[in-house]
């Protein structure tokens, strides 16, 4: 039996709903964020879980909250699967930053693998991070069904670094919306996608809402 890794990205927050660059600062999720975390408990309460690791910030662990108590597994907290640090662009809009800090952005956007927001973290030091706690799970887990509640950037470069996607194209390949789901099955030829960006566990309303 394979190992199969199920992305969780954490439900709304005012940042997401805002389009807000939202990384080592910490929001609480908004009530329709913790809707979505229900809902998605609701969904896969019956899916058989051998783990559940979570960044340790509370919007990821709020989000696997309702899904643990129900099957009741503690979530494994790990600093690996934090977030992207945005340094000075931290709690700021996008048109904000694209005109105070314009250099800067038109360099990251280009390339985040090697240009970092203002005072902020490389896609390639998240991918190098993120995916020794990939590492740990592989080596602890050989079979079964692992859930991963992480955030945008670093799911996305997780699923890069995974699927032989280079890292810095992590903003233009792959979606991660919140509350989404994606789904990689690890067999003997190696990583496969299953599910991308899957929200099918929401109801319209909550699909419908603004923000990424």
């Amino acid at each position: 039996m394979a190992i199969s890794l199920y992305f969780l990205r954490h439900g709304q927050t005012e940042c997401s709903r805002n389009n807000a660059f939202c990384g080592a600062i910490d929001p609480d999720l908004t009530p329709e964020g913790l809707e979505m975390a229900q809902a998605f408990a609701t969904a896969y309460c019956h899916t058989s879980w051998d783990a559940v690791f979570s960044s340790p910030m509370q919007r990821t662990i709020a989000t696997a909250k309702p899904l643990c108590e129900v099957i009741g597994i503690d979530p494994q907290l790990r600093d690996g699967l934090r977030e992207i640090n945005f340094g000075k662009w931290e709690g700021l809009s996008v048109d904000t930053v694209a005109r105070d800090y314009h250099d800067d952005y038109i360099r990251w956007s280009a390339d985040p693998a090697w240009y970092p927001p203002t005072g902020g973290e490389l896609a390639v030091a998240i991918a190098s991070r993120a995916m020794q706690v990939i590492e740990e799970i592989k080596n602890r887990y050989h079979s079964g069904n692992i859930l991963v509640v992480s955030h945008k950037a670093t799911i996305r470069i997780m699923l890069c670094s995974l699927l032989g996607i280079d890292v810095g194209r992590f903003r233009y390949r792959l979606g991660c919306p919140v509350g989404s789901l994606s789904i990689v099955e690890f067999g003997t030829h190696g990583p496969l996608l299953h599910a991308l960006a899957d929200r099918t566990h929401l109801d319209e309303h909550l699909r419908s809402l603004p923000g990424t």
